[in-house]
């Protein structure tokens, strides 16, 4: 659950901003550790860390969309994925802070008296949920069709006084917050954090799990993209030196999609619906 709205994170940026990012990882882990940091300096459960780290993903997804405003396609992805890349190591020189090599646990219930256990299963159902029903009103308000026109018609938008700079910061602002939520629930679920838990594999698996679901922010297809990012590193695991190369080849997959990605899975999920191939 916690991996499918990581995934719808990735997807609203896709189809809102028509951009592709393999930064997310570093979004989640800003969630994860924020959430795991405020449980052991303040005591605090995921009920009270949950906003704050909704709040740092956003301020992280402008203070990046501000400086790479000019970038787009390929050229996105690629400074999205030094983000991914420097993880880890970022992690690491936070040294006791983040809790080294070895990580930090959560393990604080957010509901006193009730299984932890049920919590970590219920917790981001309910999550995955409300996300799932907040981006539809999305969808259907006046902001959202906004971005949609300045994704498709940036000059129309233009004209009405909406500057696809806003657009763009707002299509990132709102992936950041959706993806550091994951990152909190993720920590929830599992009960624990590290550095490893965040690689460039992560952010691949998260663009793989996005083209699962055709990018939509739907909440069957956001549960297959979270199955698949769950359950498909589990199954390749015997799969030795091929790893690499499967996910590498699902990578450039998207990334070639260029600026169009969002009409490009709209096309192949009409392709494959048996629609019109012009969507």
């Amino acid at each position: 659950m916690a991996n499918a709205v990581a995934v719808l994170s990735v997807g609203f940026l896709l189809r809102f901003g028509g951009e592709v990012s393999i930064g997310h990882s570093f979004l989640l882990a800003l969630g994860a550790y924020v959430s795991a940091i405020m449980e052991r300096e303040f005591g605090v459960s995921l009920l009270v860390s949950l906003p704050v780290a909704a709040v740092a993903g956003a301020v992280l997804g402008l203070a990046f969309a501000g400086p790479s405003r000019a970038l787009s396609g390929i050229y996105l992805a690629i400074a999205t994925m030094a983000l991914a890349l420097s993880v880890p190591e970022m992690i690491l020189q936070l040294g006791p802070v983040a809790g080294g090599y070895e990580g930090l646990y959560v393990s604080r219930p957010v509901i006193p008296g009730v299984s932890i256990d049920l919590q970590r299963y219920y917790l981001p159902l309910v999550a995955l949920g409300l996300v799932v029903v907040l981006l539809a009103r999305f969808r259907r308000s006046r902001q959202g069709l906004v971005l949609l026109t300045a994704r498709d018609h940036p000059r129309a938008a233009e004209a009405f006084g909406f500057s696809g700079g806003y657009a763009r910061l707002a299509a990132f602002a709102i992936s950041a917050t959706v993806a550091a939520i994951a990152g909190a629930l993720l920590a929830f679920a599992t009960s624990t954090v590290s550095p490893n838990s965040f690689t460039l594999s992560t952010s691949i698996y998260l663009l793989v799990g996005t083209v699962i679901g055709f990018g939509s922010l739907g909440l069957v297809a956001a549960m297959a993209g979270g199955a698949f990012i769950t359950l498909i590193p589990q199954v390749f695991a015997a799969w030795g030196d091929w790893v690499p190369i499967i996910y590498g080849a699902a990578l450039l997959l998207v990334v070639t999609l260029g600026h169009r990605a969002a009409e490009a899975l709209a096309m192949l999920k009409a392709r494959f619906a048996g629609g019109p191939r012009n969507v």
